[in-house]
């Protein structure tokens, strides 16, 4: 993330603030849920799978050998265009991802190991015909005990995923479907979260021309 130093030189202070994020597909509106992550773990969360627990101020997921599945836990929330944002980093879990689902199954994530990244729409419709699209896959290096940033964005028929730097996008109409309990989830012991927004977002206009300095859909892999 880039920032702008400025130098108060009559109080000999110097402050460091944000610089400013350029709009990739969407522009953010107002915020729909917005957490530090910072209490127990409780409602409106719903955990389905693992061990989601309160260590040193911050949520940590830890997958249940008994469970033979990742730890999951999911929001009720019906979504509109939004955007996603949050924080993670690994504290020796394999893998985790961010996923949104459909009524009926997944529908599309950004998933994350210890050395890659892959945004997706998922398999829909289990055995077939649909299989996962892959819009994009890159290498990665995610060091123990270091905080990365997440974030997805979906417009109509497009999700856009970033992770860090690392950015892809896709389109399909599956995607327009309704939207529904926006998830983490973890493989393996553990990963920890916070700082976790969603917002509701309207169409970059200048989408366009963003677009084009994007790898096309499934260009990384």
């Amino acid at each position: 993330m880039k920032y702008a130093m400025f130098t108060l030189f009559a109080l000999g202070l110097t402050i460091t603030v944000n610089a400013e994020e350029k709009p990739l597909l969407a522009i953010p509106g107002k915020i729909i849920f917005e957490s530090k992550l910072d209490a127990v773990p409780d409602d409106p969360w719903k955990a389905a799978k693992g061990k989601w627990e309160l260590i040193e101020g911050v949520w940590r997921g830890s997958e249940k050998p008994e469970d033979k599945h990742g730890a999951v836990t999911r929001l009720p929330n019906k979504l509109p265009d939004f955007i996603i944002e949050y924080e993670f980093k690994f504290e020796g879990g394999k893998g985790t991802s961010l996923s949104i689902n459909a009524p009926k199954g997944h529908m599309a994530r950004i998933s994350i190991s210890i050395n890659s990244v892959t945004i997706l729409r998922d398999d829909y419709d289990k055995d077939g015909p649909a299989r996962a699209a892959i819009f994009g896959r890159f290498p990665a290096q995610f060091a123990k005990g270091t905080w990365h940033k997440v974030r997805m964005e979906m417009i109509g028929n497009t999700v856009l995923g970033q992770v860090d730097d690392l950015v892809a996008w896709g389109s399909d109409d599956f995607l327009k479907k309704e939207r529904v309990a926006p998830g983490l989830t973890v493989a393996g012991q553990s990963v920890d979260f916070r700082n976790f927004t969603i917002r509701e977002a309207t169409l970059n206009p200048d989408w366009e021309k963003v677009k084009a300095t994007l790898p096309a859909p499934g260009e990384k892999k």
